[in-house]
């Protein structure tokens, strides 16, 4: 389907143009065909890259000029956030437009009353779960809802926050029930999901640029079709790094492509940049050396003296055509790491896994240095959702035919191949009914629904019923019954009439503590 075909205004039409849409992806179409510039709210589950932030631009102006409401546009991540932000920035530049756009994050607010008069409000999930806290005004004058990596509604950390607006927001909670786009990677249950969120789904296995998986091991990698090749050797057939990741990095660099490689930890990510930039610096022409100490330059704030210390490491790492990215960096050295890894400067990107969830720097390797991270049960793999999520950054629309993703293994590839490669991403399920989650969410609910009169238990139990994690518990109102009395028993709720909160309660409240 053509971009000119789409039931929008003209300059609308010619904006898009511009911008270098002419055609949609599959999925894009898909999502129009079943209704998304209709009002039709949609679950979106496609491969990482297929061009799902295309789909909320086009709903999201094709709501603002049939309704007089807001558009909402909510992310996990503040970087993500940041990134979506630039993109519908230029949704102003629409000729005859008086449409605002505005961001709200614990990094880069708008004013308060620059989100009063906005039209779209790039948030992140937990800033969006203030604002409903707070009861801002505009929260009443939602029309529609894009809801980013909605499959993070499965993280035992982030997903109960999002799992909780998202039923207030359609319930109508906050006033009438908004459209809802919601974005997710492909998930096995994802017909679930749709149905949970009254959404049409639209599912698919496109990509822009078809992948290879593959697993490295002993200077061998072997891809999905089971098929060899050599890696990390230099033309002598030595090996080009102790460190595999490191080496697999640099033989992409050497054919000229960029690489990025996802390191589990902050540390990690910033060794291996400094030590890949002593090689790829070595592969880089004068004038290609030269661009980037001018980028360098850029970098150099005058910052407090832990943080001064990181952003030189990072300086000096650019300097040399590498670069590592993650959450201790601020907005604005995250910013000019990404601008300029897209402008094909950096030729070599470590990172955390968070850049996974969303943040837009496609590459044509992608190395995944291990597939253990130590978290609270010690050292453990990480999921095949997660793990998808990573390797569908590999392969840059306009610039590659292929996208390759390797795995760094230690011993015999066959399980990494079976599992990972091979493997379906898990269902996603619900986190909001564990007990340290149930009690947060709980005296959350007691604390922004009493403003007036006590909430009953038969209210409380009707909202948690309505959860994603409440569909299908039958132990949800013993699960609540007990949360509740261990509430009161800690003088954090009074039950006279209903349940309200106590001073103490609502400072445990305000604070987000369990």
């Amino acid at each position: 389907m053509n971009i000119d075909a789409l039931s929008l205004d003209p300059n609308t039409i010619n904006f898009l143009k511009s911008q270098g849409y002419t055609k949609l992806y599959p999925p894009q179409e898909d999502a129009v065909k079943t209704g998304v510039l209709d009002g039709s709210s949609v679950l979106v589950s496609v491969p990482t890259a297929s061009g799902k932030t295309l789909i909320a631009m086009l709903a999201t102006l094709s709501h603002l000029s049939k309704n007089k409401s807001k558009v909402i546009y909510l992310t996990p991540l503040r970087a993500l956030a940041a990134e979506k932000f630039e993109e519908f920035k230029k949704l102003e530049k629409i000729n005859g437009s008086k449409l605002k756009v505005a961001i709200a994050t614990g990094d880069f607010n708008s004013k308060g009353n620059e989100l009063d008069n906005a039209d779209v409000i790039i948030l992140t999930n937990e800033t969006m779960d203030a604002m409903m806290t707070f009861q801002k005004s505009w929260i009443y004058e939602i029309g529609l809802v894009v809801s980013d990596e909605v499959h993070l509604i499965g993280d035992s950390g982030r997903g109960p926050t999002l799992e909780m607006i998202l039923t207030r927001l359609k319930t109508g909670y906050v006033g009438k029930k908004p459209q809802i786009i919601a974005l997710s990677a492909t998930i096995s249950n994802s017909s679930e999901l749709a149905e949970w969120l009254g959404c049409k789904l639209v599912e698919s296995e496109w990509r822009p640029v078809p992948l290879s998986e593959a697993v490295y091991s002993n200077h061998t990698i072997t891809n999905q079709d089971r098929v060899e090749s050599e890696g990390n050797l230099d033309k002598k057939r030595e090996t080009r790094h102790r460190n595999p990741a490191i080496g697999l990095g640099l033989d992409t660099v050497e054919d000229g492509d960029q690489s990025l490689i996802f390191t589990m930890t902050r540390a990690s990510s910033v060794a291996a940049a400094t030590e890949a930039g002593k090689f790829v610096a070595a592969q880089l022409k004068k004038d290609e050396l030269e661009k980037l100490l001018k980028i360098s330059k850029t970098i150099l704030p005058k910052e407090t003296e832990d943080q001064t210390k990181l952003v030189k490491k990072l300086a000096d790492a650019v300097k040399n055509g590498t670069a590592f990215h993650h959450a201790g960096l601020d907005q604005r050295c995250r910013t000019i790491i990404e601008t300029e890894f897209k402008n094909g400067h950096i030729k070599l990107l470590t990172s955390t896994p968070t850049l996974a969830a969303g943040v837009n720097l496609p590459a044509r390797r992608v190395i995944i240095s291990s597939v253990f991270r130590f978290g609270p049960n010690g050292n453990a793999p990480i999921s095949i959702l997660e793990y998808k999520q990573m390797c569908g950054r590999a392969g840059r629309p306009q610039y590659d035919d292929e996208g390759e993703s390797i795995i760094v293994a230690k011993g015999s590839p066959n399980q990494y191949l079976e599992h990972y490669v091979d493997g379906i991403p898990e269902s996603l399920e619900s986190q909001i009914l564990g007990d340290s989650s149930l009690r947060i969410h709980l005296l959350g609910l007691i604390a922004t629904s009493s403003t007036f009169s006590p909430i009953s238990e038969e209210k409380i139990n009707e909202f948690f019923s309505q959860t994603f994690g409440g569909l299908s518990d039958d132990k949800l109102e013993s699960k609540i019954s007990t949360r509740l009395k261990e509430l009161k028993t800690y003088d954090m709720i009074t039950d006279e009439g209903g349940f309200k909160p106590t001073k103490f309660g609502q400072k445990i409240f305000w604070l987000r503590i369990d």
